[in-house]
C-alpha cells in the first residue's frame, strides 16, 4: 500500500515537473503536457488533493491553479459528489486573496454562503471574510486610482493573477537550470566552430587498438566529453539486474553535521557496485580508466542511480569545495565524473551545465566525462550541473567518481597558474 510519504511524493514531482517543463495544471488534467504520456484524465478530487497539499506547505501559487483546476473539472464531469465543494470554496477564498486576488476570493466567499445557506457559524464566519475582503477592495481601488487606472466592475472579474514566489526560482542559476531543462539555450557557445568528434586510443591503451573509443566534444573549458557505445545491453541489463535489489534513497553529505541525509533537491534511488563482487563491474572499471587515461587505483565504487518520473538532482558540485577535505585523504578530491547513460529517456532527464549552458542527453550506451579539477588542483566553477526531472520514462546512469589522487603522471599539473 502507498504511504503517506509516497502520496506527498508524487505530488512534489507533480509540482517540480510543472515548474520546470512549464506545464499548466490544464495540460497534466488531460495528459496532453508531452507526446510520450498516455495517461488518463484527472478527476476533480485529484486536483484537489494536490491544491490542498500545496497550501497546507504554504505553496499558495500551486495552491490556486490546482483548486481552481478542480473547481473546472467537477463542472466538466457533471457531479458534485467528488469533492466536498463547500471545502474547496473555502479554500479557493483565502488562496485567491493570498496571491492578491480579493475580488476572486469574494465571489468564492458569495458561492459558499449559498452552499450553506442555513449553517449559521459558516454563515457568521463567512460574513467576517466578506467584510475584510470588502475592505481590501476598496483599498486596491484607491491604489488603481492613485496610478490613474480603472477600477473593475464588480460585475465582471478580472483576470487572476498568481505568481510564483519561490526565491530560489528568481536567482538566475535556477532561472538557467529550469531553462536548459526544456532545452533552451541560455548562452552562446563559443566554441560552437572548434568543436569535433574523433576515435582514440588514449595513448596506444591495448584495450583500445581494436575498438578506439568513440568520443564527442560538447563543450571546451572545461572539456566536456561525450563517448558513444562505451557500455553494451548485456553488461547494462547486468548492472541493472545487480543494483536493483539494493536500490535506495539517494542521499547527501549534510554541509552542517557531515552526515548523510534525503533531500528534496535530490530524488532518486542509489545503489553501490564494486569490482570484487563481480566480473563485468570490474571490467567496466577497467574501461573508463582506459577511456579516461586516469587510474582507478583510488576511484569510488560503481554508483548506479534510477530516476523515476520526477526524479531530479538541483544545480551541484561533484568535487569538494574545502579541498577534498570530507573524502578520505588516499583518495583526495573528485578530478573527474563519468557517467553511463543506461536508458533512454522518453522525455526530460538531461544533464545540464549552468555555468556554461551546456546539455547532455541521457543517450543508452553513451558516457559524459568531466573533469572537477583545474589542473592546479582548485574546484572548477564552470563543473555545476543537474540532472533534470524526468518527465516520462525512467532513467538510468552509473556514476564513476575519479579521484585526485594517483593522478600524478596521467594528468600532470599546468605551468599556468590558473589553469
Amino acid at each position: 500500500m502507498p504511504t503517506t510519504e509516497d502520496f506527498e511524493g508524487v505530488i512534489d514531482a507533480i509540482l517540480r515537473l510543472q515548474d520546470t517543463y512549464e506545464i499548466s495544471s490544464g495540460q497534466f488534467v488531460d495528459g496532453s503536457f508531452s507526446k510520450a504520456s498516455n495517461s488518463p484524465r484527472m478527476t476533480a478530487s485529484d486536483c484537489f488533493e494536490i491544491g490542498r497539499y500545496a497550501y497546507e506547505n504554504g505553496d499558495k501559487y500551486h495552491a490556486l491553479m490546482w483548486l481552481m483546476e478542480s473547481l473546472a473539472s467537477l463542472e466538466l464531469e457533471g457531479s458534485k459528489h467528488s469533492v466536498d465543494t463547500i471545502l474547496l470554496h473555502d479554500y479557493l477564498i483565502y488562496a485567491a486573496d493570498d496571491q492578491g486576488n480579493p475580488r476572486h476570493a469574494l465571489n468564492h466567499a458569495k458561492a459558499l454562503l449559498q452552499l450553506s445557506p442555513t449553517n449559521q457559524k459558516t454563515i457568521s464566519r463567512i460574513n467576517n471574510v466578506i467584510n475584510w475582503l470588502n475592505k481590501e477592495i476598496l483599498e486596491d481601488n484607491e491604489v488603481l486610482i492613485s496610478q490613474g487606472q480603472p477600477i473593475p466592475s464588480q460585475f465582471a472579474l478580472p483576470p487572476v493573477k498568481n505568481k510564483r514566489l519561490m526565491k530560489r526560482a528568481t536567482t538566475q542559476e535556477f532561472k538557467n537550470y529550469e531553462s536548459l531543462c526544456r532545452g533552451e539555450d541560455v548562452m552562446p557557445n563559443p566554441y560552437k566552430h572548434t568543436l569535433t568528434c574523433y576515435y582514440s586510443t588514449v595513448n596506444n591503451h591495448p584495450l583500445l587498438l581494436l575498438a578506439p573509443a568513440k568520443i564527442e566534444v560538447l563543450y571546451k573549458n572545461p572539456d566536456l566529453f561525450l563517448y558513444h557505445d562505451v557500455i553494451s545491453d548485456a553488461e547494462i541489463e547486468i548492472v541493472k539486474g545487480l543494483s536493483t535489489p539494493l536500490l535506495k534513497r539517494a542521499v547527501v553529505n549534510d554541509p552542517k553535521t557531515g552526515k548523510l541525509i534525503t533531500a528534496h533537491y535530490r530524488v532518486s534511488r542509489s545503489s553501490w557496485l564494486y569490482d570484487q563482487a563481480n566480473h563485468t563491474i570490474a571490467t567496466i572499471t577497467k574501461r573508463v580508466g582506459a577511456s579516461t587515461g586516469l587510474q582507478m587505483e583510488t576511484a569510488e565504487g560503481l554508483q548506479v542511480v534510477n530516476y523515476g518520473i520526477g526524479g531530479q538532482y538541483e544545480p551541484h558540485y561533484d568535487h569538494s569545495d574545502d579541498d577534498g577535505h570530507q573524502f578520505e585523504s588516499w583518495r583526495g578530491n573528485r578530478v573527474a565524473t563519468w557517467i553511463f547513460y543506461l536508458s533512454d529517456v522518453s522525455a526530460g532527464g538531461y544533464t545540464v551545465f549552468t555555468e556554461i549552458g551546456a546539455k547532455v542527453p541521457p543517450v543508452k550506451g553513451a558516457a559524459a566525462l568531466w573533469f572537477n579539477l583545474k589542473k592546479n588542483g582548485k574546484g572548477d566553477p564552470k563543473t555545476r550541473h543537474a540532472g533534470c526531472p524526468v518527465l516520462s520514462g525512467s532513467k538510468w546512469v552509473a556514476n564513476k567518481w575519479i579521484h585526485i589522487r594517483g593522478q600524478e603522471f596521467h594528468r600532470k599539473c599546468s605551468q599556468e597558474a590558473d589553469e
